[in-house]
């Protein structure tokens, strides 16, 4: 008989904790569905804005207003809706599309003898170049003005063997904004099924860069010659030229 009362009581005791666990994790998992889409109001374009104009005239027009946006899609840098204050008497340093965040580096202050003629703060001695870049290849929409990138490049060699290399260590982005989007089918290197294959559509973005003229030399015959793709930089990242990648070193 206690043996039996033991045995019940015990069972009672696992039921409880059964529930204890169950609603634990219930609760877990409404936390994390919240944190997912969780909102913060961010500065937004809601019009396209002109470089050199200025802050106060885009926000008078309607072109800026604060908007909701998922957490884990707010841009780094992006100024909240009391963020106002920081941009005051500057003005747009490179055209800023609808939908793009506002970050502080987008806005400057401009030359009063040359007013909105969307001056770029390009360093001495460099010039600035734009390429188009899809979503992946700028790592996922992280790059923005102000960015020191690594630019890489996809191509092949004379004997058609596809490669991967380094291109350029470190350049710095002046500005981003969106282009029409392009489409891609399936595997390039399958061309009986390409017409059935799934079409895939990946937005477009133009990046424009600081690069001297030997490098803008180099970014521009790449971009004709092959795919560019970026590597956003830290401050203790590490990069360095080296021999290309392809299938005969891929592994090692």
């Amino acid at each position: 008989m206690e043996r039996r009362r033991l045995l019940v009581v015990a069972a009672a005791v696992v039921a409880a904790l059964g529930v204890v666990l169950v609603l634990l994790y219930v609760r877990g998992a409404d936390d994390r569905a919240q944190a997912h889409f969780a909102t913060q109001q961010v500065l937004t374009a809601t019009q396209q804005i002109a470089p050199g104009e200025s802050f106060e005239d885009a926000v008078q027009a309607g072109k800026i207003s604060a908007r909701p946006v998922v957490t884990n899609d707010v841009v780094p840098g992006a100024l909240g809706a009391d963020g106002e204050s920081a941009l005051s008497g500057k003005s747009a340093l490179a055209t800023i599309y609808p939908g793009q965040q506002i970050i502080a580096a987008e806005f400057g202050t401009t030359s009063a003898a040359a007013p909105n003629t969307g001056t770029l703060p390009i360093p001495p001695k460099h010039v600035a170049i734009s390429v188009t870049l899809t979503d992946p290849a700028r790592v996922a929409g992280y790059v923005e003005p102000g960015s020191q990138v690594a630019v890489f490049l996809n191509g092949n060699d004379a004997g058609g063997t596809p490669f991967t290399r380094l291109l350029l260590p470190k350049v710095t982005i002046l500005g981003v904004g969106s282009t029409p989007e392009a489409s891609s089918t399936g595997s390039s290197n399958d061309t009986t099924t390409a017409s059935s294959a799934p079409t895939e559509t990946l937005p477009n973005t133009l990046i424009t860069l600081a690069v001297t003229q030997r490098q803008a030399e180099k970014v521009l015959f790449a971009q004709q010659n092959g795919a560019l793709a970026f590597a956003l930089l830290g401050q203790g990242s590490a990069v360095k030229a080296g021999p290309k990648t392809d299938l005969a070193n891929l592994f090692e």
